[in-house]
């Protein structure tokens, strides 16, 4: 697709992917609104060139009104990426069943409370494209990760089933499966995490994958081996090894924080 004079919303803008992906759509001429619960970095984000619209993705009603304000704002809607995201790591000791249900709560609710937001008008014009922020975590399970990650594999199935059901009405879906990216929340992790991406990477690679109209983008591509190979290993396998990761402490999950 043509990425300039595309009028595109953006999710969870206000740091990170979000953040460098809206100055790199917008650097390629395209019309950009962002949002995210935070408006001062919003406006920060956005220096005067692109459409302001915070939202807290968990609060359903406000995120489809948040939807109709940028269509108003734009003049309509070619391309909504919902990135708004949280993680953090899970602890099996003591059980934690409310942080397990807010990471659900806005990682997955957050992308359907979008999803609302922006399908119906999208199949009443018969055009229209989502771009869907999933991760490499999703692929398989790893301890520590236990709520991201399902999430995440949420997401996978959600938009892979997404693309069937709405691609025959004219709506494109593509999948974003990043790995770790450096952001203000992986700044925090204190376990490796290897083939670590600038944000500013990850914006040119998903901007790339737009125009490319490819259905799914995995970045970095050591990264995308590395888990693709993983989704072969059997079982057993799987279990001994990750096992092992949390004897020694060393789990977690590709991640980022936005919006």
């Amino acid at each position: 697709m043509e990425i300039s004079g595309a009028r595109i919303w953006i999710t969870g803008a206000s740091s990170g992917i979000g953040a460098a992906l809206a100055r790199e759509l917008a650097d390629r001429g395209a019309r950009v609104a962002v949002s995210a619960r935070n408006e001062q970095r919003l406006g920060e984000v956005a220096a005067g060139r692109m459409t302001v619209v915070p939202v807290d993705v968990t609060d359903r009603a406000a995120t489809v009104a948040a939807g109709a304000a940028v269509r108003a704002a734009l003049g309509g809607l070619d391309v909504a990426v919902l990135n708004a995201g949280t993680w953090s790591r899970f602890h099996v000791e003591p059980w934690n069943s409310q942080a397990f249900a807010d990471h659900l709560q806005t990682n997955v609710m957050g992308t359907v409370h979008s999803l609302e937001a922006v399908v119906p008008a999208m199949l009443a014009q018969g055009s229209g494209r989502i771009v869907g922020m999933a991760s490499v975590a999703g692929y398989r399970g790893l301890p520590g990760s236990e709520a991201y990650g399902a999430g995440k594999a949420a997401l996978l199935n959600l938009f892979e089933a997404l693309r069937g059901s709405l691609g025959v009405r004219g709506v494109v879906v593509q999948t974003v499966s990043p790995g770790f990216v450096r952001t203000p929340m992986t700044d925090r992790n204190r376990f490796p995490m290897p083939f670590m991406v600038e944000p500013e990477e990850a914006a040119r690679a998903i901007a790339d994958g737009i125009a490319r109209d490819k259905a799914e983008m995995v970045f970095p591509a050591p990264m995308m081996l590395a888990m693709k190979v993983a989704r072969l290993v059997p079982v057993r396998a799987w279990t001994a090894l990750t096992a092992t990761l949390a004897r020694r402490g060393l789990h977690g999950g590709p991640s980022r924080r936005a919006g």
